[in-house]
């Protein structure tokens, strides 16, 4: 091992910090940008659903059981689609991704009635899996744990920033109806599923499978990004490094963790899915303009505080807390929509929601991307099956459980009280695997993911 090596290992140094702000640079905006194109198509079928739902005669249960399907075909290609990236190449496996589920979004213009409708998302669902999970995994190939946390942030955060943006786009897009005889849904889908296609074609040309394929890289900055990452690796646990990949996927931790993010994942579902619906019956706007604006209003707010959130764990060196306290804030949220018939402290409540929804998921994935929990070589499998039980069950199950319960009902009060119930369910498994001080605080600075 060479000297300037070595020095990197054993110390934070200026040149360190110069190299991972270049890597910060040049792909962030890009990764951050592909999850904005990601979740546009989650917001577009919850504002279609204010038009589409009548269109195509649906109930809440067939509009709850079409993102149910989504969900389900996307759980059961989520794991493969990882440990292909792994096996092809990110470069490859992303663009293909993007663009085969941009074009299979855009299809869903083309629904007539429900049956339709779901052999199409089916199709989304497929397509799109393992994106999420992929681009998690594709920044452990870049980024150590000490500059981890920062990069989680900045792309978690395009999760809110996109249902601000999106929420008021696609109010203004369903304005379109009748534009060239087509509903302002079918237009939504068709105009909000191309730049997926786009993105997905610029990334055959701008990303690399790793540092070592980085012609933008000197060797040295190459050398030290390599030396980094195998000082990380050599940090992983003698109990964890020594176990199967198998046995890790079975372990405890992994499986709370998965149940944990099947919570988390409930409440941000049915955020970004009934949200415009709910904003609807609140504010009875009849512009579909104005409930984009109400629905964009707590993502926005939401943009403001997870920074704050994400500075005050680095700050005290602190992830359990931060993240139990978010999930709490959440459920909170959720109990003053279904509990009060005050318009204002339900709105206050869906701003709640959004907060501590948001701030949970940008601590939760701090837990299974450290080497205490999944050793490199399970992390692929283990990163895709927590996201896989939380998209599976949470995202594919709430739809379908809170669609039925409003049929029934006539109201979202029970959907909403099983979401609350998810939560606190999730705050207690995180408890539970913090109490065995294996993800404490995986940090030595405040800088330190």
């Amino acid at each position: 091992m060479s000297a300037m090596t070595q020095s990197t290992i054993t110390s934070d140094t200026p040149a360190e910090d110069r190299v991972f702000r270049k890597v910060f640079r040049r792909l962030m905006w890009f990764l951050f940008l592909a999850l904005v194109v990601s979740f546009v198509d989650r917001i577009n079928i919850a504002f279609a659903a204010l038009t589409m739902n009548k269109d195509l005669a649906l109930s809440a249960t067939a509009y709850g059981m079409a993102l149910t399907v989504f969900y389900a075909a996307y759980t059961l290609c989520e794991i493969p689609s990882n440990l292909m990236l792994a096996k092809i190449g990110a470069r490859l496996w992303i663009a293909r991704i993007m663009i085969t589920w941009g074009v299979a979004s855009a299809a869903t213009m083309f629904a007539v009635d429900r049956w339709s409708l779901y052999g199409i998302r089916a199709l989304v669902g497929a397509a799109e899996a393992g994106l999420l999970p992929g681009l998690l995994l594709y920044m452990t190939f870049w980024f150590p744990r000490r500059f981890r946390a920062r990069a989680n942030a900045l792309f978690i955060m395009a999760i809110p920033v996109t249902i601000a943006v999106a929420s008021t786009v696609s109010g203004l897009i369903l304005q379109l109806h009748g534009f060239l005889g087509l509903a302002g849904w079918r237009w939504l889908f068709l105009l909000e599923g191309l730049p997926a296609v786009i993105l997905g074609v610029i990334c055959l040309f701008y990303l690399d499978d790793g540092p070592a394929l980085a012609n933008w890289l000197s060797a040295d900055e190459k050398v030290e990004i390599a030396a980094r990452l195998e000082h990380d690796r050599a940090l992983e646990t003698t109990v964890v490094s020594k176990r199967g990949i198998l046995s890790q996927l079975k372990s405890r931790d992994v499986i709370l963790l998965s149940i944990a993010y099947f919570g988390l994942v409930s409440s941000l579902n049915a955020n970004t899915t009934w949200g415009p619906q709910i904003v609807h019956t609140l504010t009875a706007a009849k512009s579909y303009a104005v409930v984009g604006v109400f629905t964009a209003l707590p993502a926005i707010l939401t943009v403001v505080v997870m920074p704050l959130w994400g500075a005050s764990s680095d700050r005290r060196n602190e992830r359990d807390w931060h993240l139990r306290a978010a999930m709490l804030l959440a459920a909170c949220g959720w109990l003053l929509v279904l509990a009060f018939d005050l318009p204002a402290a339900r709105y206050l409540g869906l701003v709640l929601v959004s907060i501590g929804s948001f701030c949970g998921m940008l601590m939760f994935w701090t837990f299974p991307a450290s080497n205490a929990i999944l050793s490199s070589e399970a992390r692929p499998a283990g990163i895709a099956l927590i996201n896989c039980v939380g998209t599976g069950g949470g995202a594919a199950i709430g739809p379908l459980v809170i669609g039925y319960l409003k049929d029934v009902t006539g109201s979202f009060t029970a959907g909403l009280a099983y979401v609350a119930v998810m939560l606190v369910v999730a705050v207690a498994c995180i408890a539970t695997v913090a109490a065995r001080a294996r993800v404490a605080a995986p940090v030595r600075s405040p800088t330190t993911a």
